[in-house]
């Protein structure tokens, strides 16, 4: 999927503009990677790709193969096939894992999806993630530990099949062991889905020793300031983004 932010300016509800003129533009089967220090609007972002109402997008547009999706609800654009693996999955009491699943699958792809051919898919999948088979009928996140509800995260990538995948913040409230199995379920995804576009937000870089971007960028203050190959995320790691000193002028991918 080709995925374009051009020069958006974003907001919060109480006026304080977050993102600033910020540009990127990932092709199909590209795999990015947002890193910056807290509060510079890595969350944000990705709350602004999916239409969040607590920000308000003031300028610029964003398209996904070359459509704007700028007027569209979050909804819509799930349907899109953009999914966001959230930093802090909620719980939602009363809602099992089967039903949501069901449910949102049958949503995207507007025809009811047989129980049989669901629930064998789900357990496949919950398998890969070595998660109980339990879960698919408990609560969503009701009672889970920080990496179960990272990997129902996932399950759900599995589940719903997007073809613009957001994660973020993936690797807090994972172990390490917890951590590889995840990636290991992604990098099939992307095996088996070759035209998958990828934005991966993080602070750290143990994440990209399992799953390996080709470009780096270096957010700070609500915009793109540097850009680079892998390498970039290794001097961040070694040096800090004190070592960011100066705009680049690759702010976008062409």
């Amino acid at each position: 999927m080709d995925f374009t932010i051009d020069h958006i300016y974003a907001k919060s509800k109480d006026d304080k503009e977050i993102l600033k003129d910020f540009s990127l533009h990932i092709l199909p089967g590209e795999i990015h990677v947002i890193m910056g220090p807290n509060g510079t609007g890595k969350s944000t972002l990705s709350k602004v790709i999916m239409g969040s109402k607590d920000y308000v997008v003031t300028k610029g547009d964003m398209f996904i193969d070359h459509e704007s999706i700028l007027s569209l609800n979050t909804t819509e654009r799930s349907r899109k096939k953009i999914f966001l693996a959230m930093q802090s999955p909620i719980s939602i009491e009363g809602v099992t894992n089967s039903e949501f699943l069901r449910t949102a699958l049958s949503s995207q792809l507007e025809k009811n999806v047989g129980i049989y051919e669901f629930m064998k898919e789900m357990e496949k999948s919950m398998n890969d993630l070595n998660m109980n088979s339990n879960m698919m009928h408990r609560s969503i996140n009701q009672g889970f530990s920080g990496g179960e509800r990272k990997k129902n995260e996932i399950l759900q990538m599995k589940i719903l099949k997007p073809k613009f995948l957001i994660l973020d913040e993936l690797d807090s409230g994972l172990d390490v062991d917890s951590l590889k199995i995840v990636c290991d379920n992604i990098n099939q995804y992307i095996s088996e889905n070759p035209d998958t576009s990828i934005l991966i937000i993080t602070h750290y870089t143990r994440i990209l020793d399992y799953i390996k971007p080709k470009y780096v960028h270096i957010m700070i203050d609500g915009k793109i300031m540097k850009t680079g190959a892998f390498s970039l995320a290794k001097e961040i790691e070694e040096k800090g983004f004190s070592c960011v000193n100066e705009v680049s002028e690759a702010s976008t991918h062409e």
